[in-house]
């Protein structure tokens, strides 16, 4: 599903809502007065109710008859929809979202790398050379700089000419972009470097070049991340783990010593 940020009235509630939801100040299992919100974000019952079945097909919300609109398991959401991923970030965890991700490109893109490498068209690398200019072309731009690194493996997933594997961007997409903006707004280093012997291993029509190259740029991307981390976010790997579970049976999704404003 396409993201609701900015849409109107509409998105301005499954934006309220979905934030509550995410961050655990609507707990799993809570049902939602919806009287309240109404009074609350001084809407109507129908916007309110077009911003639950948005807020539904992303897996957050169910209804009951008798019971009404409930907050569904972290197990039914849509962690796969650019809101959701966007929600996380905002939430007191990202370091859950930023693992996963991690862990999704080093499957991945490696492979992806050696596939473009196999299939790359002129048009396939000019693409990736005009996103790699653009990363030159903006320091000190984070929003630039996170737009054109996002290009570059949006492409790269594209020269594999698998359609499967370019629909992958719908997770990696949305979820690069926000650590993107951590990393580049705390000044990483050039990512030009990085990027540069994977295309020219594409380019040079040399699959394990490229594979090679693609898991050196994801430890480098990995290392950027963990200098430009606030400390404020390391928490052992465990107790973020608990927060995503809930240690109280699920109803959690962020630290116990925080209650809900």
């Amino acid at each position: 599903m396409a993201e609701y940020v900015g849409r109107g009235l509409h998105g301005q509630i499954v934006e309220t809502v979905g934030t509550r939801i995410v961050q655990g100040r609507l707990r799993v299992g809570e049902t939602l007065d919806m009287a309240a919100l109404i009074d609350e974000l001084g809407i109507s019952q129908t916007v309110l109710r077009e911003a639950v079945k948005v807020l539904t097909a992303k897996g957050l919300v169910d209804a009951r008859q008798k019971r009404g609109t409930f907050v569904r398991p972290r197990e039914h959401w849509n962690l796969l929809d650019a809101d959701v991923i966007r929600w996380q970030f905002a939430a007191d965890a990202p370091e859950l979202v930023l693992r996963d991700l991690a862990e999704v490109r080093l499957v991945i893109e490696p492979a992806a790398a050696r596939l473009a490498a196999e299939r790359r068209t002129e048009d396939d690398l000019a693409v990736l050379e005009t996103a790699l200019a653009r990363m030159g072309e903006t320091s000190g731009d984070p929003t630039g700089a996170a737009e054109a690194d996002l290009a570059w493996h949006r492409a790269l997933l594209r020269a594999t000419h698998n359609e499967l594997l370019q629909r992958m961007d719908v997770f990696i997409g949305p979820a690069l972009a926000e650590r993107d903006r951590l990393v580049h707004s705390a000044e990483a280093d050039d990512p030009v470097p990085a990027h540069e012997p994977v295309l020219r291993a594409v380019r040079n029509a040399d699959p394990a070049a490229a594979e090679q190259a693609m898991r050196a740029l994801l430890a480098r991307a990995d290392a950027d991340l963990a200098r430009t981390a606030a400390p404020s976010r390391a928490r052992p790997e465990a107790e973020a783990d608990d927060d995503r579970t809930g240690r109280d049976g699920g109803h959690a999704t962020r630290p116990k010593d925080r209650e809900a404003p």
